[in-house]
C-alpha cells in the first residue's frame, strides 16, 4: 500500500474500551512498520464517555470523523451509570451503524487448539470449529418503530426484500471463499418477517449454484451451536437472532474476549470493526481485559477496509502464536495482563515478518 495514507478513526468508548483499543493500535503500528502501510489515526468519543462530555452518545464531530475515515475501530459502549436513563450509551453505536450504512455484520468463530480446555464444551465437540455468522445489522426489531409505556409496549420488526437480498449476497459470497455452505436461520413457523426472509434467501441462493443452502429455525440453530457446532460454515440470520447466536457462540472458543467482528456497507464506504464483548466496567483500568478480540477486529479491518490481507493474516497468526506460547488472559484461564498479551502478539508478529 506504500505511500497511500489510510485514515483510521479510533473510538475507545467505555469501560475496558480504551485499554483494548490502545493495545490494538500498537499492534497496528507494528504491522504498518512491517508491511509498509501508511495509517493515520484519529480519535473520537462515543457512548457514555460522549454523553458525559457533550450530552450526546454520538456527537456530530464523531459522526463526521467516521464518515471521512477509511475505517473505524471501536472498543465498547455502555456503563451502569446510565441504566434506565433516557439517553443510553448504546444508542451511540446504533446511530453510528446508521451513519455509516453498515448492514452486514461478520463474526468469525474458531476454536484454537490452545483454547480447547477453556470451552465449557467437550474438546471433541469444539475441535476444528470454524464458522462465520453473518448478521443483518440495520433492520428488524432493533430499528423498528417503538412504543414504550407502563401498561403496554411494542417493537416493530420490519424487513424489506432489498435488506434481505443484500445481506444474503454477503453470506453467499463469503461461503464461496470457505466451505461453500450457508445455513439461513429464521423463525418462519411463527413470524411473517421470517417467512419473507426464508423465501428471499432461497431466491438469492439460485444465483449461487456452487453454494449449498440449508435452513434452520432459530431454536434448533441455538441447540446445534452447542451440540454439533462443526456442522456450520456460514450462518446467515437477521438482527436479533444474530446478536443472540453470536453471543452464544462465545462458548466455543471459551470467551467472548476472542470474538472480533466487521460491519460492512456498500463498497467504498467505511467499515466498522469492534470486539463482540461489552465494556466490562468491573475490570476496567486494572489490566485484566483480554485484547485479542479487538486485535483480531483490527486484522479484519486491514483485510476488508484497508486492502492489506497479508498484514491481517500476519496479525491473526501472531495472536495464535501468542496464545500457544501461554499468553492467556484471566478469562481464558491464564494470568497474562492486557499489556503482556499485546506485547506477545507484537513480538510474534515481528518474528514472523523477520523470517
Amino acid at each position: 500500500m506504500g505511500g497511500e495514507v489510510r485514515r483510521v478513526l479510533l473510538l475507545p468508548g467505555d469501560g475496558i474500551g480504551p485499554e483494548v483499543v490502545g493495545a490494538a493500535r500498537e499492534v497496528l503500528e507494528a504491522a504498518s512498520s512491517a508491511f509498509d502501510l501508511e495509517l493515520a489515526f484519529e480519535e473520537g468519543e462515543i457512548g457514555a464517555a460522549a454523553i458525559r462530555s457533550s450530552g450526546e452518545p454520538l456527537p456530530e464531530e464523531t459522526a463526521r470523523l467516521a464518515r471521512e475515515s477509511d475505517a473505524v475501530l471501536l472498543g465498547a459502549v455502555g456503563h451502569p451509570d446510565f441504566d434506565g436513563a433516557e439517553v443510553r450509551p448504546e444508542a451511540g453505536l446504533l446511530a453510528l451503524r446508521r451513519e455509516l450504512g453498515v448492514f452486514a455484520n461478520l463474526r468469525p468463530v474458531s476454536a484454537l487448539p490452545s483454547l480447547l480446555s477453556s470451552s465449557p464444551l467437550k474438546p471433541e465437540l469444539v475441535e476444528g470449529v470454524d464458522l462465520l455468522i453473518v448478521r443483518e445489522l440495520t433492520g428488524g426489531i432493533y430499528f423498528g418503530e417503538k412504543e414504550e409505556g407502563t401498561e403496554r409496549a411494542s417493537d416493530l420488526c420490519l424487513y424489506s426484500r432489498e435488506e434481505v437480498e443484500r445481506v444474503a449476497r454477503v453470506a453467499f459470497e463469503a461461503a464461496r471463499l470457505r466451505k461453500g455452505r450457508v445455513t439461513s436461520v429464521d423463525k418462519a413457523n411463527v413470524l411473517a418477517t421470517s417467512r419473507m426472509w426464508h423465501r428471499v434467501v432461497a431466491e438469492v441462493a439460485k444465483e449461487y449454484p456452487d453454494v449449498e443452502l440449508d435452513n434452520l429455525l432459530v431454536d434448533a440453530a441455538a441447540m446445534f451451536l452447542v451440540r454439533e457446532p462443526s456442522r456450520f460454515d456460514v450462518i446467515l440470520t437477521e438482527n436479533m437472532f444474530g446478536d443472540i447466536l453470536s453471543d452464544e457462540a462465545a462458548v466455543l472458543p471459551g470467551s467472548m474476549g476472542m470474538l472480533p467482528s466487521a460491519s460492512l456497507g456498500e463498497e467504498g464506504s467505511p467499515g466498522l470493526f469492534e470486539p463482540v464483548h461489552g465494556s466490562a466496567p468491573d475490570i476496567a483500568g486494572i489490566g485484566r481485559a483480554n485484547p485479542y478480540a479487538t486485535i483480531l477486529s483490527a486484522a479484519m479491518m486491514l483485510r476488508y477496509s484497508l486492502g492489506s490481507p497479508e498484514a491481517a493474516g500476519a496479525i491473526e497468526g501472531a495472536v495464535r502464536s501468542a496464545m500457544e506460547g501461554g499468553a492467556l488472559t484471566a478469562d481464558l484461564g491464564g494470568q497474562a495482563t492486557t499489556q503482556e498479551a499485546k506485547e506477545a502478539v507484537i513480538r510474534h508478529l515481528k518474528q514472523a515478518v523477520a523470517r
